[in-house]
């Protein structure tokens, strides 16, 4: 018998806010959170913007100084969100609380992994030799560790996967969390994504290969959707969300912000970093998604937070997916955005923090908007929600995210009854 699969907790560590709250309230303002690089000096890069995480401190989330210090940052954030997340869940697993240990499992992705460690050691091995690695250095690269790590300090003993899959890394561990829980492997999931891969390499190696922004105005460079788009702005940080069977929530009085009922998950064996240009193998990921969802184009008011990226290639082909799986009329009707417009794009991270920006668009009947949307690209010629966040009465709404390598995940909620 296949369980219903709620959303009963959420934590967030972006470019626009370190927890729901405030990334909720920037998101719906229209605050871009991408500025010149402060990380690390930019002379010799040829992008000097991108999304950073701002005013983090550990401590809000419990995180201990010397944790915070060892560990990569990709860590850090999945740890900091997870612990938000579980907080709003009021899930315990401690002896006496209110799940089985072995029944909350841990699915966390990262795209890339430990990159600021990876980065470090390596040129510390270069330099000094190789008696100078630190002996932490695998544990703390490898990306499955933030999964690990999430995992002990919730004493979560269920199961437990690190996925990886490039940009759609955290939609895809939401949906395989989603079905574990649906097929009864676990009671709920702690499910997500992280990454930290702003750095003088992660932004070279972008860069080079023509695939982000070189826009000199940070505010006016992340462009989804826009005529004058030219690249994707590195962003960075985490995006967790409790996913909870529905009856063993209901059971401990849980607030449910939201049901997970759908997701789909396609390859364009196409080529490794272009997607498939006419949307075909996308749009097969949002018809599996919808169709699980029970999707009336008759009756639902479909929401969409597109993956939109801001690349001329992912605009143009995510646009014909959605006419392709949706119909052209009823892809005119629904209300699109990406708000990576505002967040710039994280990565392994991102599908986990548009999930949230999708389920909170659910429980508050609002769609964000598309910041800098001034000059439309004909051929994105759908409602992408320009500028300016919009009232409706929607009842589904869709996160679809799409990586290199062709991978194509797309994950639908309802409204919570």
């Amino acid at each position: 018998m296949n369980k219903r699969v709620v959303v009963t907790g959420m934590g967030v560590v972006s470019p626009v806010g370190n927890n729901v709250a405030d990334f909720w309230k920037n998101i719906l303002d229209g605050v871009c959170g991408i500025d010149f690089i402060k990380a690390f000096p930019t002379d010799d890069l040829p992008v000097k913007i991108a999304g950073e995480v701002k005013d983090f401190n550990p401590a809000d989330y419990n995180i201990e100084p010397a944790f915070a210090r060892k560990q990569d940052k990709f860590t850090v954030y999945a740890v900091a969100a997870a612990y938000d997340a579980m907080k709003q869940s009021g899930l315990n697993p401690e002896e006496g609380g209110n799940i089985d240990p072995f029944r909350l499992g841990v699915y966390v992705g990262s795209g890339i992994g430990g990159f600021t460690t990876q980065y470090r050691e390596t040129e510390k091995m270069i330099r000094e030799g190789a008696k100078w690695v630190s002996p932490l250095f695998i544990p703390t690269m490898i990306s499955n560790i933030a999964t690990g790590n999430v995992a002990i300090r919730n004493k979560a003993c269920g199961p437990s996967l690190d996925i990886v899959t490039a940009c759609a890394t955290s939609t895809h561990a939401i949906g395989e969390a989603f079905r574990a829980i649906k097929h009864g492997y676990a009671d709920a999931i702690i499910a997500g994504g992280s990454e930290a891969a702003v750095i003088p390499l992660g932004i070279a190696g972008f860069a080079n290969a023509k695939a982000l922004s070189r826009a000199e105005d940070p505010k006016y460079a992340s462009l989804p959707f826009n005529l004058n788009r030219g690249g994707f702005v590195m962003a960075e940080g985490a995006g967790m969300v409790i996913l909870e069977e529905y009856e063993h929530a209901k059971a401990r009085g849980a607030e449910i912000y939201a049901e997970i009922c759908g997701y789909g998950n396609t390859d364009d064996a196409y080529h490794v970093t272009a997607p498939r240009p006419e949307g075909t193998t996308q749009a097969k990921a949002i018809e599996l998604a919808l169709a699980e969802a029970g999707f009336d184009s008759g009756k639902d008011v479909l929401y969409i937070n597109a993956h939109g990226t801001g690349t001329h290639l992912n605009d143009a082909s995510e646009t014909a997916a959605f006419k392709l799986a949706l119909g052209e009329e009823t892809a005119r009707k629904a209300h699109i955005s990406s708000t990576k417009s505002m967040t710039g794009h994280m990565l392994g991270a991102a599908g986990a923090v548009e999930a949230i920006a999708s389920i909170l668009a659910l429980k508050n009947s609002i769609v964000p908007p598309t910041i800098n949307l001034d000059t439309p690209d004909p051929e994105c010629d759908l409602n992408y929600t320009p500028n300016k966040p919009e009232k409706a009465d929607l009842t589904i709404a869709i996160s679809d995210s799409l990586g290199f390598g062709g991978h194509n995940g797309c994950i639908a909620f309802r409204k919570a009854e």
